[in-house]
């Protein structure tokens, strides 16, 4: 994998992750345009949102510090709030421990991603309708009642659909349970902590071999760090749009590019037996490989 593949697929995480548009979906997408296909770019594809993730963590680290600090001193607020994290990630962290690798064997795909990005999007457009009539009752993630939080976290299990967007289906849940856009928005960057966190740092231990020969380190600690970047810049950006519009843009989005998915794959030109596949050599001598056309 050469590095500046490695450079796109990164901004392309960077730039999708945090907003409802799912950037496994478009990381799949963008692989098979760059004629990559294999287990060690889809396992980059996972690791990659590591530098996502951490700039989560760097954006929120205040309200992280004042939620531990308030977990030590047993405040009622932060106590709430981690139990309400925890509702809402494990039901996701459960089923893709149980269903990962099935759910990469058959929907890592174009056609998949672009029927999980066309309903998602016509669900937004239902979403962006609904909290336009509806005052929330809740101002803050703490303030989800625990049946509530479930309520997100079952919402939540959509996101194993690649292009269904973990972001789009935590937001959704908090919009559900209650919560106001920007509240629904920060609940799903914090959910974003154990669900990623765990499923990076799986990833990463699992594939570890695979991604030293095929990908390298090195390439990877750039990828990560191009990921933090755009990841924190895209975060930062996102709220501040979200404060002052609603989903219907990125609803539309997700519509035109499914039927651009859909229309290319159903024509032949997106598909898996005419996208160039590019494999990479077993053994690398300087930490990255070269691809070729077989």
């Amino acid at each position: 994998m050469e590095l500046w593949q490695v450079l796109v697929l990164s901004i392309v995480e960077g730039l999708t992750e945090f907003v409802p548009v799912s950037s496994t979906g478009h990381l799949i997408l963008m692989s098979r345009v760059l004629g990559l296909r294999g287990p060690a770019i889809d396992a980059f594809s996972v690791v990659v949102q590591l530098g996502a993730l951490l700039a989560a963590v760097f954006y929120y680290r205040r309200i992280l510090i004042d939620t531990l600090t308030g977990v030590l001193r047993r405040q009622p607020e932060s106590l709430a709030l981690v139990r309400n994290i925890l509702l809402g990630s494990l039901p996701l962290l459960g089923v893709a421990y149980l269903l990962g690798k099935r759910i990469k064997a058959v929907l890592f795909a174009p056609l998949p991603v672009a029927a999980a990005l066309g309903v998602g999007g016509l669900l937004m457009l239902l979403v962006e309708r609904y909290r336009r009539r509806s005052v929330p009752p809740y101002q803050h993630a703490h303030e989800l009642p625990p049946r509530r939080a479930l309520t997100v976290g079952l919402c939540h299990l959509a996101a194993l659909w690649p292009g269904t967007s973990r972001s789009l289906a935590s937001m959704t849940g908090g919009l559900i349970a209650g919560l106001p856009t920007a509240a629904a928005a920060d609940f799903a960057f914090l959910l974003a902590l154990p669900t990623l966190g765990a499923a990076t740092l799986y990833e990463l231990v699992k594939e570890r071999h695979i991604l030293h020969s095929e990908v390298g380190f090195v390439n990877i600690g750039i990828g990560l760090l191009v990921s933090f970047v755009v990841g924190w810049l895209v975060i930062a950006a996102f709220l501040r749009y979200l404060r002052g519009h609603g989903l219907l843009a990125f609803a539309l989005y997700r519509i035109v590019l499914a039927l651009t998915v859909l229309g290319l794959t159903m024509g032949g030109a997106a598909s898996d037996s005419v996208v160039p596949r590019q494999t990479i050599p077993s053994t690398v001598s300087t930490g990255s490989a070269t691809n070729h056309t077989p």
